[in-house]
């Protein structure tokens, strides 16, 4: 009796052994990446109003977790031309990335998101809206070739470098210059963080200057609202000595019942001695959004543009902006 009693114990273990490999063997390592951005929008200028659909962006990837604390991730980006005559679909490669995390300590090397405006990206939380200030007024590249590190000193306190090559990612290395970043994130109490960072771009080419990213950040993130100001100062743009241009952008949002937000964000860009005043700009955007199931948002918005240069006629737009990814 005590035999078989000991026999159906060891069976009973390798069924449980064996359900459990199915089990890991049947967990998913990797996951699709797919996000769309678009939009229903109108403009209203010089007593005319234009309507239209856009689609202004596509990431369509796949991320997959190794052994040992590896991962691989690849993503193409799907958007438009820098060419306003151009109404075709340009396709890059935004990530093609491997990364390792042992620890606190955490590496990436290849086609990497950059660390310059990434934690101010995703605590704004509206990208499919509107970028954030720095990449919308071409401060800096969001994804970039080079290598990147950051650790974890504690609860408290983390700190990142990063070495690229400073073009961009939809560019190919020109020069022989790197951009070399520095940044520090603090977490005082929970909810409550500042971000700094700073950066040297040196392009590598004979006659132009190096160019100085500095960017200080201040937020505190709640289970039902948001606050976010960040100030921004770049000196020599475009590699040009004396061009430095400066900005700030402050944002909250409020979240309600049933999966419904409310937004304002209000972003000031000024020029040093007015060099690029007919880009000089203050710019503002309200408006909510509404979380359709799991997989799909609408965000109706209403946007401001307003310019510094004399004789500017201000623009304002209506926008249902639209949002679906896995």
């Amino acid at each position: 009796m005590k035999t078989k009693f000991i026999l159906a114990g060891i069976l009973a273990c390798i069924g449980l052994t064996a359900q459990a490999q199915e089990v890991k063997r049947e967990e998913p390592k990797g996951k699709a990446i797919v996000q769309v951005f678009g939009n229903l929008n109108a403009g209203f200028s010089s007593g005319d109003v234009n309507v239209g659909f856009d689609l202004e962006r596509s990431y369509i990837g796949y991320e997959y977790k190794l052994a040992q604390g590896f991962s691989v991730k690849g993503v193409m980006d799907i958007g438009k031309s820098n060419d306003v005559s151009d109404y075709q679909r340009i396709a890059y490669i935004k990530n093609a990335m491997l990364s390792w995390k042992t620890g606190n300590l955490t590496l990436n090397a290849g086609l990497i998101s950059t660390t310059q405006f990434n934690f101010q990206e995703k605590f704004w939380g509206y990208r499919y809206i509107m970028k954030s200030f720095q990449d919308m007024y071409k401060f800096g590249n969001s994804a970039d070739l080079g290598i990147s590190a950051s650790y974890k000193f504690a609860d408290w306190i983390s700190a990142d470098a990063i070495i690229v090559n400073g073009e961009g990612y939809k560019k190919i290395q020109k020069g022989n210059g790197f951009n070399y970043g520095l940044g520090a994130t603090l977490t005082a109490v929970k909810g409550f963080q500042i971000r700094l960072y700073g950066g040297f771009n040196d392009s590598g080419e004979g006659g132009k200057a190096g160019v100085v990213n500095m960017a200080g950040f201040i937020g505190y993130k709640h289970e039902n609202f948001t606050l976010g100001a960040e100030y921004n100062h770049m000196l020599n743009a475009s590699g040009k000595e004396g061009n430095d241009q400066f900005g700030y952008s402050v944002f909250g949002s409020v979240n309600l019942p049933k999966n419904v937000s409310l937004y304002a964000r209000f972003d000031d860009l000024y020029s040093k001695d007015n060099w690029n005043i007919s880009k000089d700009e203050q710019a503002a955007i309200i408006g909510a959004q509404f979380k359709l199931g799991k997989y799909v948002k609408l965000a109706p918005n209403f946007r401001m543009n307003l310019p510094k240069a004399e004789g500017a006629e201000n623009k304002y737009s209506a926008y249902v902006s639209c949002y679906f990814g896995l």
